[in-house]
């Protein structure tokens, strides 16, 4: 998913209440319940909530399934930055049922804010993963963190994924976003014969699968929002054509062949039934929308100037994009139907391949400056410029679903960093852009 700056805006809340004894209560007297233990994302920092997750219990036929489950559990929510697990030989109890009696007291005595508890059970080729959190002081179960999925032992590292998407969800009030997949170029063999391919893998690198073969070059590519499309561009035919996949099927077909034209820099609207991207003709570049039903296409910039990466924001009013219509390369803001640009970047260098985060709150961007690339963030305004990276050729961001990770293609690897924090983790080699 080598950082500049310690970014302080990656903040936090843990809401405890506070234990309420009134004058002259006596000891034997039951504490009042405590709220449910909360983070809230954008608060003061404090350290990150502690919890403990035992290996889950083995019901029948799990064998390393139930340890490797549990070790993508803590791992997607130690990634965050936000949780902290209590490690196995510091826990005082141990979790032999899941049906059984939980010792909540020796949880409390290890400052142990929630507990997971899971079973893993396994028949031929079907798989089952139940859950339970537990918020300890309370004694009680989080409310909807008890749930059970189940599918063929191919997907373990997806149910892996949903426990801790729903065990996320319910401590800090937002969507998880572990269970979702990211499509990339990767790029293999010598430096003078590289070979481009198209290819899909889990948030955290693992299941990588190959999209298309190395027979042409392929760039850009983008999900749908639903996940079951990809646009590109590809070279197939000799020329950049923006091109769209079926996912499911590997079917796929060119969406713009005027004669004399290339296309190129193409996303999806946020409901997913157009495609931005830019228009060479003659040296010059628009930003133009294809409606993919209708097949209508429509030009939004007319300018003499390179403009393109356009990205919607998510309500779809608005699409920000790069030109060099001030002489350099900036960022501009325009409505989706075209109109008045507003140029939102100011500093030094150049910025490009803008991206709307799907909050809305923020634009990512690269920017290069004295012989450095970076990845940075900046309100919709243009205000609180930060970066967030500083290397050779780290650039092409895109947000995860929650808009707050962001993934970056960097050579010779795929970086995935939380957006408000500084520190950024290679997460797939031989790879380019995602």
């Amino acid at each position: 998913m080598t950082r500049p700056v310690r970014a302080p805006f990656r903040m936090f809340l843990v809401t405890l209440c506070a234990l309420l004894v009134g004058a002259g209560m006596q000891l034997a007297t039951p504490v009042m319940a405590q709220e449910p233990p909360r983070i809230v994302i954008g608060s003061a920092v404090i350290e990150p909530m502690p919890i403990a997750a035992p290996t889950f219990i083995d019901e029948g036929g799990a064998g390393d399934y139930a340890r490797e489950i549990t070790r993508v559990v803590i791992s997607d929510l130690e990634g965050t930055g936000f949780f902290r697990t209590i490690p196995e030989e510091a826990q005082i109890s141990r979790v032999t049922s899941f049906d059984g009696g939980i010792a909540f007291e020796d949880w409390k005595a290890i400052n142990a804010q929630v507990l997971v508890t899971g079973a893993v059970s396994v028949a031929g080729d079907r798989i089952t993963v139940k859950f339970r959190a537990y918020d300890v002081f309370n004694g009680t179960t989080l409310d909807g963190a008890a749930l059970q999925f189940a599918g063929t032992t191919d997907g373990w590292r997806r149910m892996a994924h949903k426990v801790a998407d729903v065990i996320y969800s319910k401590i800090t009030g937002e969507s998880g976003y572990f269970d979702s997949r990211v499509v990339f170029v990767s790029e293999s063999g010598p430096k003078n014969a590289r070979l481009k391919r198209l290819a899909v893998m889990d948030y955290d690198g693992a299941n990588v699968a190959y999209l298309t073969d190395s027979s042409s070059i392929v760039l850009a590519p983008r999900f749908s929002p639903q996940g079951e499309r990809i646009v590109y561009t590809s070279f197939e035919t000799g020329f950049p054509r923006i091109t769209l996949m079926d996912v499911a099927s590997l079917q796929r077909r060119t969406l713009e062949e005027q004669p004399g034209t290339m296309t190129f820099a193409p996303r999806f609207s946020p409901d997913g039934r157009t495609v931005v991207f830019s228009l060479e003709r003659g040296g010059n570049s628009d930003i133009y929308v294809l409606d993919l039903d209708s097949g209508v296409l429509s030009q939004l910039t007319n300018s003499p100037s390179i403009e393109t990466a356009p990205s919607f924001s998510p309500d779809g009013s608005q699409i920000v994009f790069e030109s060099d219509r001030s002489g350099g390369q900036q960022i501009y803001v325009m409505p989706a139907g075209g109109g008045e640009a507003t140029r939102i970047s100011g500093g030094e260098g150049r910025y490009g391949t803008p991206v709307w985060s799907p909050r809305g709150d923020y634009i990512a961007f690269t920017k290069q400056n004295a012989g450095r690339f970076h990845i940075g963030v900046m309100r919709t305004d243009g205000s609180e410029e930060r970066l967030l990276t500083a290397s050779f050729l780290d650039e092409g961001p895109t947000w995860a679903p929650n808009g707050r990770d962001r993934w970056s293609g960097k050579r010779p690897g795929l970086v995935a960093a939380f957006a408000m924090k500084s520190d950024a983790q290679p997460i797939h080699s031989g790879c380019q852009s995602c």
